[in-house]
């Protein structure tokens, strides 16, 4: 099984000048094309970043420009689409979209680089866990040949933990939402 876990846009890779949206889609190709199931995946495409403005899940975008701002935000997005709702998202980066736009003290490349860190972390950790899984599967099978059935529970027992840490990132997000309403009541 090879996995490509490690590829993610890194500060160094963004450019300090803002970009057009074809090179912001080029960027996130070029970056996460090793990362697609098939090649008729899209990684991001003008439809995706369109609607991801209009939902307001980015900061204004000027002048048809995307700042590092935006690319930090696109990557933050590009990496919880994968378990959030749109919703979902929108909730979860209201914050730090507010943050950015109105607390000057925010940096956002620092909470970037905190969550870089904890990415990397999490690779390593899922590696020695599909170790693990592995390993409790062949125990749990015993001594039996047929690769099929242990696949099949390989399958089960990788999608059982991601719907486990899906169901408590929704929980976070329940709370960000109740949080964001209670201060608006006041």
């Amino acid at each position: 099984m090879n996995i490509d876990i490690d590829k993610n846009i890194f500060l160094e890779d963004i450019p300090q000048i803002d970009l057009y949206m074809d090179q912001v889609i080029q960027l996130f190709e070029n970056t996460f094309n090793t990362t697609k199931r098939n090649e008729d995946e899209k990684v991001l495409t003008k439809t995706m970043i369109n609607n991801y403005a209009k939902g307001k899940l980015l900061i204004p975008i000027k002048n048809k420009k995307y700042s590092r701002e935006h690319l930090i935000l696109l990557s933050l997005i590009y990496q919880l689409k994968g378990g959030l709702s749109i919703n979902d998202i929108k909730s979860t980066l209201d914050g730090v979209n507010h943050k950015i736009m109105n607390d000057e003290g925010f940096e956002l490349e620092e909470f970037y680089k905190s969550y870089l860190a904890l990415y990397k972390k999490n690779a390593t950790e899922f590696k020695e866990d599909v170790d693990t899984k592995m390993k409790d599967v062949s125990e749990e099978i015993g001594s039996s040949e047929d690769e099929q059935l242990k696949k099949v529970l390989l399958i089960l027992s990788f999608i059982t933990a991601s719907q486990f840490y899906r169901r408590a990132a929704e929980g976070l997000v329940d709370e960000l939402i109740q949080n964001q309403g209670e201060k608006k009541e006041k």
